[in-house]
């Protein structure tokens, strides 16, 4: 995993331009700085949006063009069918106003909404939109073939999403760079890169996955170099 700082929208960019990526939490002020920033080459992962007015918050991040990879959309659980159109309704729209712009859309659900928020997604044939892990969801199996970025705290153990293969980017809430780059390091010890998951998944997008008899794992050489 790649620990990398979740800031506040409207904080100055400079104090954190040394730490690489970051990702936005978007609180309807943008410093001015951050367009520049971005036309520079500095990556912003992902900005994660309050989720009071998704699509109006969404238009208004895409309208400074930041170049982020995700757009983070909070989603509760639809406790209604009408609950349920207005998320596909919104998502709908989000899809349209990102199209073309290299950026994708990752739910951050509710705990508790992963089931049927899967199932909602499954029947409007929504395999374009992700999930953003974090760490009320206590099992991300189901979401696992399409977790795409993550937040966590400095104590969150992270072994279970470790287990499951996950590389990506793991954002941390911050408000001083020092303070991060001491957590970031810290965890980044407790929790070494991953390549492959603990097991192999069983379903990808939905689908079973058919084992392929013709391919074979590498294994690892022993401290001889012959092969374990």
């Amino acid at each position: 995993m790649r620990f990398v700082p979740l800031i506040p929208s409207s904080f100055d960019p400079a104090p954190w331009l040394a730490l690489g990526p970051v990702t936005l939490q978007w609180d309807g002020v943008l410093h001015g700085q951050w367009p520049q920033v971005a036309r520079r080459g500095v990556a912003i992962h992902a900005v994660h949006l309050p989720g009071e007015a998704p699509v109006e918050e969404a238009l208004e991040v895409l309208r400074h063009g930041l170049g982020a990879d995700f757009l983070v959309i909070p989603v509760r659980h639809p406790e209604t069918r009408e609950a349920g159109f207005r998320i596909l309704g919104h998502l709908e729209t989000l899809l349209e106003a990102t199209s073309g712009r290299g950026i994708k859309l990752a739910l951050h659900l509710e705990a508790g909404s992963e089931a049927t928020v899967l199932d909602l997604l499954h029947q409007a044939r929504a395999e374009a939109v992700g999930f953003c892990w974090h760490p009320a969801i206590l099992d991300a199996e189901p979401l696992a073939d399409r977790l795409w970025c993550a937040v966590c705290e400095p104590r969150t153990d992270l072994h279970p999403l470790q287990a499951l293969g996950y590389r990506w980017d793991m954002a941390i809430a911050a408000t001083d760079p020092e303070a991060f780059r001491t957590q970031a390091e810290a965890l980044g010890v407790a929790y070494p890169p991953v390549i492959f998951p603990a097991e192999m998944p069983t379903t990808m997008l939905g689908r079973p996955v058919v084992p392929d008899d013709s391919l074979v794992f590498g294994r690892h050489l022993n401290r001889d170099g012959e092969r374990a």
